[in-house]
């Protein structure tokens, strides 16, 4: 083989493993960096809102839902790009709202993007 062939195929190969790399660097850390709270019997999504307890595979997303939205209980799509270097979306429910209104926890997903999806737990502040 000769050098020009060489660079030619060393070029290609790295054109395709960067993105292939990109894609396989998320990892399977679950943490948000969003602090428990200290007595969980007291959170209130009424009084303080909700955060994203937990995001799978997460990689610098993140989310926060505002004590007014919950009130207002009115479907809603939220960003959860965070720190990270794409997007994906969370779409909350009427029904959805009517969970972190009683303190409950709930689980959904995020849309697709960057070839993969997250699961978003919600729970109260």
């Amino acid at each position: 083989m000769d050098r020009k062939t060489f660079i030619k195929r060393t070029t290609g190969a790295a054109l395709l493993a960067i993105p292939a790399y990109a894609l396989l660097g998320c990892s399977n850390d679950d943490t948000t960096n969003v602090p428990e709270p200290e007595n969980p019997s007291s959170t209130d999504c009424l009084a303080n809102g909700a955060n994203a307890t937990s995001i799978s595979s997460n990689h610098g997303h993140t989310l926060a839902v505002s004590k007014d939205d919950i009130e207002a209980g009115v479907a809603k799509t939220y960003s959860i790009q965070g720190t990270s270097g794409h997007n994906h979306s969370v779409s909350l429910t009427a029904a959805n709202f009517e969970t972190l209104k009683s303190t409950k926890t709930l689980v959904i997903e995020s849309s697709r993007d960057s070839s993969h999806r997250h699961d978003v737990t919600v729970s109260c502040a």
